[in-house]
């Protein structure tokens, strides 16, 4: 059995990992690009750790900016087998309140300026998605987040938008009262879509820094309001990963979920048509059903 390598993908006002050790900020070279910044890697009681702030450290990458596709293979390239997104987010519920963590089960992707998947033309596949977190995943990030004292929900369906704006109210009511949305953020897709075809296990964890502009008593999302709640997010995020390691260290069974053998039925191109450009960029994310390269 594989060794259990944890990703975590650092979003708004989290941007390093302390008390790593043999901590390394590591430079990953892809196929698709740089990722938005190096990774951190080392181990953390013994669970191997890799974290890549998503923005960037600084802030610098917007989330439209952000190079999903670079970002996921450069965590595949360092081994990661299961992937924990921590986000800030904006709530549609009361009793989701800033400062709450939401451990998300859902998406409705509503974002359109990006790359979404790592196939393409001369080698297509299509993957699984109805259920686009791991249940075994997000139950130990649940956990570990609840071990912080932070009240955390349990399942909720995250409205992904393409930002940089909020939402207007209009969109906002929408989203909350006729979709049902639970919480809405600009970065978890296509992040999950990608970890899917890359069979990396992925939970995410959404933040609440706001409720959005639906609530009467807070109609407009105010950038300095949001700070001031991400500090705690963060501190609560570095937190919930020093819960991790007797969760997740040791041996990795196969996932029960089959998100590490999601290829397995999804490339649909004949083998005899394969580009062999693209089987070459796809080594790290599908070489285990592609086969080598010549």
């Amino acid at each position: 059995m594989a060794e259990t390598v944890v990703g975590v993908i650092g979003g708004s006002g989290v941007y390093e990992i302390a008390g790593l050790d043999d901590a390394e900020w590591r430079t990953v070279e892809t196929p698709w690009g740089a990722p938005s910044d190096q990774v951190l890697t080392g181990t953390l009681d013994g669970l191997r750790l890799a974290f890549l702030p998503r923005h960037g450290r600084g802030h610098v990458q917007s989330p439209t900016s952000i190079n999903y596709r670079a970002n996921i293979d450069a965590l595949k390239q360092l081994g990661v087998t299961d992937a924990i997104s921590v986000s800030a987010c904006g709530s549609f519920r009361e009793e989701m309140a800033p400062g709450d963590f939401v451990i998300v089960d859902q998406f409705i992707d509503r974002t359109f300026a990006r790359e979404k998947s790592f196939f393409g033309a001369g080698l297509v596949a299509h993957v699984g998605f109805a259920h686009p977190v791991c249940p075994r995943l997000a139950e130990i990030a649940a956990t570990a987040a609840e071990a912080t004292g932070v009240t955390v929900h349990r399942g909720g369906t995250y409205l992904a938008m393409e930002g940089p704006q909020f939402s207007t109210l209009a969109e906002s009511k929408l989203y909350r009262e006729v979709w049902g949305c639970d919480v809405i953020g600009m970065t978890n897709m296509p992040e999950a879509k990608l970890a899917r075809e890359a069979e990396l296990c992925y939970a995410g964890v959404a933040m609440v820094t706001d409720y959005d502009c639906w609530h009467p008593d807070h109609d407009n999302v105010d950038v300095a309001a949001i700070v001031a709640v991400l500090r705690g997010n963060a501190d609560n995020a570095r937190s919930l990963v020093r819960q991790l390691p007797p969760l997740l260290a040791g041996e990795r069974a196969p996932c029960p979920h089959a998100c590490d053998r999601a290829l397995d039925a999804a490339i649909i191109t004949a083998p005899d048509a394969r580009d062999p450009a693209m089987i070459a960029k796809l080594q790290t994310v599908a070489g285990r059903v592609l086969g080598e390269t010549a």
